[in-house]
């Protein structure tokens, strides 16, 4: 082992975490009404606990164990072989788990954003770990873990998909879930309604841009040079595309707002995912440039003419954002067409139809969403007891 590499992920472990909590939590929490607020913070609460425990139990083992093309089987459950000697690569295995198993954290914590406001809480439960077993663990083998995607020797493409630190195994697969549970669970019954809190989704905001470093720079799994480097074209995506979303809004709109210029950081950060492992400076400011324009229009696109309640813009910002910098790779000659287009098909199809079926069966067994009373009254004060904010105070 070496120790710098160890202690340079220890961090990006904790970095990745803050994403979710208190990151997305925040930037998802501001975006919603009043009533609902702390039912968003309890979703992103519930979901880092509940994955924790699903990612020990047989995440781990069905994304990175030793099983074949489609999966890594459950050799490793339970951290089963796993103790504080074992290695991979250059760090111990346990810590190679925690890391990984903060991305499987934060990924169905995406999702969040679709669904706010209407969902039960129930539905939030079991949806999440279905998918996470189901639908994300199996991708991250395929394209992380050695199996179908990943240029091994049963590989479907021989040169494997370049996907750095996420850009099918998160984002895609996250916003294509999210754009389908938003279309099966229906609109909100008032979807006009402005974030509650802009100074809160800063912050969220803010909190995953940090984060973010542990999670691209942190993907190289050394200390060196190369996470340096990931480190260094994240913030620069970013950062282009904070400022291209707010030029871009302010000539469509003749005002740039600050809820807009962060979620320009977020489809930054989106799109050079999968990238920042091997483009330069000027390359993430080009992908940063397109991403800060092209999302924004994606947002439109999917609310006014899919008709599509994707509450907080999870497919525009993230699922969008996260194949577009997997075409850039091909795009910049860091990887070939057929891989990354291939790639994006096979994991596209399989999350579709993965997704489907966990939302059917899933709410067979608990109810999808709330009554309209309770929708009505908000989910913190019906689902949860509880208010955000005591305003006779």
């Amino acid at each position: 082992m070496v120790g710098a590499d160890t202690a340079w992920i220890i961090v990006a472990t904790a970095l990745v975490l803050f994403m979710t909590l208190p990151g997305l939590a925040l930037f998802y929490g501001g975006l919603v009404r009043a009533r609902n607020v702390l039912s968003v913070f309890m979703q992103c609460f519930s979901i880092a606990c509940l994955m924790s425990l699903l990612w020990l139990a047989a995440g781990y083992s069905i994304a990175f164990g030793d099983g074949n093309a489609y999966w890594g089987g459950l050799g490793k459950a339970f951290l089963n072989g796993v103790d504080a000697d074992t290695v991979s690569g250059t760090i111990p295995e346990v810590l190679f788990f925690a890391f990984q198993m903060t991305f499987a954290i934060i990924t169905p914590a995406l999702i969040v954003g679709a669904y706010v406001e209407r969902i039960s809480y129930g539905f939030v439960l079991l949806f999440s770990s279905l998918w996470m077993l189901i639908c994300y663990a199996p991708v991250a083998h395929w394209i992380w873990g050695g199996g179908l995607l990943a240029g091994a020797e049963w590989s479907l493409f021989e040169e494997g998909v370049n996907d750095f630190a996420g850009g099918i195994v998160v984002h895609q697969t996250a916003g294509i879930a999210a754009l389908i549970l938003a279309a099966m669970l229906g609109p909100r019954k008032n979807n006009h309604v402005p974030p509650h809190n802009p100074g809160m989704v800063m912050i969220g905001a803010a909190m995953l841009w940090v984060g973010w470093f542990g999670f691209n720079g942190g993907s190289q799994l050394a200390a060196d040079g190369g996470a340096a480097m990931a480190l260094t074209v994240t913030h620069l995506s970013a950062a282009t595309a904070s400022l291209t979303w707010a030029a871009w809004e302010k000539i469509r709109y003749g005002k740039a707002s600050l809820v807009g210029m962060v979620t320009g950081t977020i489809a930054g950060l989106a799109s050079i995912t999968p990238a920042s492992g091997s483009v330069g400076p000027l390359e993430a400011v080009i992908i940063g440039a397109v991403a800060g324009v092209m999302c924004q229009e994606l947002c439109g696109l999917v609310k006014h003419g899919l008709k599509i309640d994707d509450t907080l813009d999870v497919f525009a910002v993230h699922g969008v954002g996260g194949m577009f910098g997997i075409l850039m790779l091909a795009a910049f000659g860091h990887a070939g067409w057929t891989a990354q287009l291939g790639g994006l098909a096979v994991v596209g199809v399989w999350t579709i139809v993965t997704t489907t079926l966990i939302i059917l069966v899933a709410k067979a067994i608990v109810p999808l969403r709330v009554g309209e009373e309770e929708e009505v009254t908000g989910l913190d004060l019906s689902s949860h007891g509880e208010r955000a904010y005591d305003i006779s105070s």
